[in-house]
């Protein structure tokens, strides 16, 4: 079964499709900074629709921000930020979500969402990241759900705060609005990525202060030879506040894995200027947003892709079971 994952990004406006019906696997918490609260806490769907579920007062004073555009039929991670009025994100909330085949559809959930720590060790930790107020530290994920059809997703929070339910609604996502975006079990493009041996300054090709170490390997050189883990960010010029700390959390996730696997950090925008549009490299991966993260196994295909914000957990496990997958 694919799993495609859909992580912290720029918040998107999104159009809306035909029906489609939801469920949800189980996950565990391992990685989380705060573990998902119990499902008992929060309402059953129980046959209703989403307005009727949100009969409690409104929380007027967050936001929840659906993660990434990228959303398709089968299992998908959904992920989102949460952030009070003044754009500060919050961290310490419970909250579950329900979805239901666009806004009058019968309502699935209650599916309480874990807290996802994007903090790394300080050695890990870029000027980049730490000198950026903005720079996400958390990310909310319901690890596991399956979506059967495509159309418009519609959703629902309710938070529990101080023994009470508020709800708020964020924007629908829409299932199969993103199919061109290269998915799990697809061959990778060969692109080259410049290494810093190429170029006269690391700065042509790296944002990142200080520039980190994976820029010593050309991906086509070891495509189909050896497990890969691509990152497409721009720790500078991220528009989503996570590029910084994703990187962060892969230097982290290569410390680990060590010279079992190729680490490769791709740039986003031509001559490293947002006014000249997106890389060729990732127009290759069918992307125009960023950051995303690619693990590629040893025949060349792509064993899992995501989107936006994840954990030193959670990628280390992606590229592991590539890893284990040609052992």
């Amino acid at each position: 079964m694919r799993i495609r994952i859909t992580s912290l990004a720029c918040v998107f406006a999104l159009g809306l499709g035909s029906a489609l019906l939801v469920g949800c696997g189980e996950d565990s918490d391992e990685g989380a900074a705060r573990p998902a609260p119990s499902a008992s806490e929060f309402p059953a769907a129980k046959g209703r629709s989403l307005a009727e579920i949100a009969q409690v007062p409104e929380a007027e004073d967050l936001v929840v921000s659906p993660a990434g555009r990228v959303v398709d039929v089968g299992v998908n991670r959904i992920a989102f930020g949460v952030f009070d009025v003044g754009g500060e994100q919050v961290d310490d909330a419970d909250i579950a979500l329900y979805f239901a085949k666009g806004p009058n559809g019968v309502a699935q959930g209650p599916f309480p969402a874990r807290v996802e720590t994007l903090k790394t060790p300080a050695a890990f930790r870029a000027k980049t990241t730490a000198e950026d107020p903005g720079a996400a530290t958390s990310v909310y994920v319901v690890p596991r759900l399956e979506i059967k059809q495509r159309g418009e997703l519609a959703m629902l929070a309710l938070v529990r705060r101080g023994g009470k339910l508020e709800g708020t609604r964020p924007p629908s996502l829409v299932v199969g609005g993103e199919e061109d975006v290269l998915d799990v079990g697809d061959p990778a493009p060969p692109i080259h990525t410049p290494t810093a041996e190429e170029v006269a300054n690391i700065e042509e090709i790296e944002t990142r202060i200080p520039p980190d170490s994976m820029h010593d390997t050309d991906f086509a050189d070891v495509l189909g030879k050896e497990p890969i883990l691509l990152v497409f960010a721009t720790p500078q010029f991220c528009q989503s506040r996570v590029c910084g700390p994703t990187v962060d959390i892969v230097e982290e996730v290569k410390s680990r894995i060590g010279d079992k696997a190729a680490f490769i950090h791709m740039e986003v925008f031509n001559d490293n200027d947002p006014n000249k549009g997106v890389r060729p490299q990732l127009r290759a991966f069918k992307i125009e947003t960023e950051p995303w993260a690619f693990v590629i196994d040893h025949k060349g295909r792509i064993s899992a892709r995501l989107e936006g914000a994840f954990g030193a957990e959670e990628l280390t496990k992606a590229v592991e079971d590539a890893i284990e997958s040609g052992a």
